[in-house]
């Protein structure tokens, strides 16, 4: 049976990424993006394409009806956003840090709240939430970026909760900082590219089982801390 992945944010950067190495192995790939229309590389790859904004919970609920009863082995939850211009102390733009959460935090939840029975009855049964090293209280001391920081400390709890209320179920939970990576957000002097860094996250999760569920990695498989 063909292995599927869903993939959010899929139009570009690591999210295009995952779609074309995924597809390029023969998995059934359900790319989703928030204007197919424009949306050439996607289309360049033959997967298939659905509308998709993480950020309103109706169109979740559009793209669940669509799936129904469809197996899921695999859950990438990608879709992100910055946060803007304004994330110093003293300077925060309060409007783009609650779009920011709602995307961020609020949109994978969503996306494993609406699709878990289609991930619970896969053989894969594995969620993967894209994080970022810099969700970790432990490993940064420097300050500011109070908007995108506290979304991605906001996934990995929810990631590990996420982790012990799908036990049960035999699903596999994982947060990843995918690296500093070259895409529009990272920007072009970043030192990983997307192929590498899809790469060792897709190594990864092939060798997580159940007993990993709950854990924050980096690309290449090590540990972070919280």
């Amino acid at each position: 049976m063909t292995s599927s992945v869903l993939i959010t944010g899929a139009n570009r950067g690591v999210g295009l990424e995952f779609a074309r190495q995924y597809a390029a192995d023969g998995w059934r790939v359900l790319a989703c993006c928030r204007a197919p229309e424009q949306s050439d590389a996607l289309q360049q790859l033959g997967v298939e394409i659905h509308p998709l904004d993480v950020a309103d919970p109706a169109s979740i609920v559009a793209l669940k009806a669509a799936l129904v009863g469809m197996p899921i082995d695999l859950l990438v939850n990608n879709a992100g956003v910055s946060g803007g211009d304004h994330q110093s102390f003293g300077d925060i733009d309060y409007t783009a840090w609650e779009q920011t959460l709602i995307t961020n935090t609020f949109g994978p939840y969503r996306m494993v709240e609406a699709f878990v029975d289609n991930i619970a009855i896969s053989t894969g049964k594995t969620i993967a939430n894209i994080s970022s090293h810099m969700g970790s209280i432990t490993h940064y001391d420097s300050g500011d970026e109070y908007i995108y920081r506290s979304s991605k400390t906001a996934l990995n709890m929810v990631s590990y909760n996420l982790s012990i209320d799908l036990k049960d179920r035999g699903v596999t939970v994982l947060a990843f900082h995918p690296g500093w990576v070259v895409t529009d957000m990272g920007g072009p002097d970043a030192p990983v590219t997307p192929s590498d860094s899809v790469q060792g996250i897709r190594r990864t999760i092939a060798q997580c089982g159940p007993e990993k569920s709950g854990a924050f990695l980096n690309y290449d498989g090590t540990s972070l801390p919280w």
